[in-house]
């Protein structure tokens, strides 16, 4: 493993097209050693992500960046609080990743400021635990799983449902096949997030707008594109489709394997919110896999969805239904069936933030692949992703996976790539 210099570094986020020359070896980072992690973002995730991390005793937290100095300084806080050291604050992520005495990044910032940052801190050797969804665009989870195998790199994606207790339980009782063949998926979330409307203003006192927009187009400052609305429009994220949808769909794969659907249909768009957002308020997708179909659904200031949970999963055999979601998960036999199955009933497990966050640093001692790796976390999220092109463009998508294009539809086809503000350029774009 090689590193590049600070030069070659600034060098490449300029040009961004050069492949980088690596000049020192890094050492990997051992079972026993101390973990020294730069956070990247400090909204509402960062400050789980962060907290999660800095309960491991190996674990200190040398420099914090966010382009809110708000934020900033409260993230110096908490680390002062629950660390115990003092951590460098910046504002440009590329402080961060450049340094030589930091291990790995956590990256929790909105979903376009999530493919950059990874790809980077791949580049100069560092491990990195990325918020989900992967990233914004499907070229952008490419790269970031390019990067992450040219660099021989450590990548777990947030998606913590795959280190809960009673997900993995549910996923092994429908991997055992007592439920039968499994016909159909579903899957879906119902989510009642307060939003309303809000007009262009002044951008806050402290807050580095043009740097929050990055490789975004040049937007007027609205208070409801910035925190924690961005994932409302298209131009920062995808939705409640790439949000829950990601940690649904990851489930579904999980549990029946991944592959690629043959086509994917979609319809849906704002049906009660008016204006105030882009991404679809009430949407439903069909992905046709070879042996079953998945059927995805949300509503967005809707919560009575089906079953029982927000957001959940039920996977349909021939011999009854197994029905998954935060709160737990149960079976229910079918009187069609072989009569060989019995009904049960099994509580929700803790958090499983804390065991994913340990997964990911136990991997970076053994440089074995963690449980969410950028294999996994691009696989599910171009799902996602390729649910929403065909909802935002009215057609059936055909998905060639091997040149991860859209043959069906040239516009879905250009919604593939990442679109980026000079000076911004994402490596390993197969968008150029």
């Amino acid at each position: 493993m090689k590193r590049i210099t600070r030069r070659q570094f600034h060098s490449t986020v300029a040009a961004s097209a050069v492949a980088l020359q690596i000049k020192t070896a890094k050492a990997e980072v051992g079972a026993n050693d101390r973990i020294r992690i730069g956070a990247i973002g400090y909204g509402g995730r960062g400050t789980g992500n962060l907290a999660a991390f800095l309960n491991n005793p190996e674990v200190e937290c040398a420099v914090v960046c966010d382009v809110d100095e708000g934020h900033l300084a409260k993230a110096v806080a908490h680390v002062e609080q629950q660390g115990g050291n003092k951590p460098d604050a910046v504002s440009d992520f590329r402080r961060v990743v450049e340094r030589d005495d930091i291990d790995a990044v956590v990256v929790s910032t909105p979903d376009h400021w999530h493919a950059l940052p990874a790809v980077y801190a791949c580049q100069t050797g560092k491990d990195v635990y990325v918020e989900k969804p992967l990233a914004r665009t499907i070229d952008e989870g490419r790269a970031i799983l390019e990067a992450s195998r040219e660099h021989k790199r450590v990548v777990q994606v947030g998606t913590q449902w795959r280190s809960g207790q009673h997900h993995q339980d549910a996923v092994a009782f429908v991997q055992s096949g007592k439920l039968g063949a499994i016909r159909s998926v579903r899957g879906w979330s119902y989510k009642g997030w307060p939003i309303k409307a809000a007009a262009d203003g002044p951008v806050p006192d402290g807050v580095d707008y043009d740097f929050w927009l990055g490789p975004s187009p040049e937007r007027p400052f609205n208070p409801n594109r910035f925190h924690n609305n961005f994932r409302w429009y298209w131009d920062y994220a995808g939705g409640l489709m790439t949000d829950l949808g990601v940690h649904v769909i990851n489930l579904c794969q999980w549990a029946t394997g991944l592959e690629m659907p043959s086509r994917i249909s979609s319809m849906g768009g704002v049906r009660v919110m008016g204006d105030v957002i882009e991404t679809p308020d009430t949407q439903t997708a069909i992905y046709e896999f070879p042996s079953y179909t998945l059927t995805w659904e949300h509503q967005l200031q809707g919560t009575i969805g089906p079953h029982w949970g927000t957001s959940g999963a039920a996977f349909s055999g021939a011999n009854g239904t197994l029905i998954v979601s935060q709160s737990g998960w149960e079976v229910v036999p079918d009187s069609a069936g072989s009569g060989s199955l019995e009904p049960e009933t099994h509580k929700a497990s803790p958090d499983g933030r804390p065991a994913h966050v340990r997964n990911f640093l136990d991997c970076m001692g053994t440089r074995a692949q963690p449980l969410s790796n950028p294999e996994v976390g691009h696989h599910v999220t171009a799902l996602a992703h390729l649910g929403s092109i065909a909802c935002r463009t009215k057609s059936e998508v055909i998905w060639d996976p091997e040149a991860e294009r859209i043959t069906s539809s040239e516009e879905a086809d250009a919604l593939v790539g990442a679109m980026y503000r000079t000076p911004w350029k994402l490596p390993y774009s197969r968008r150029g």
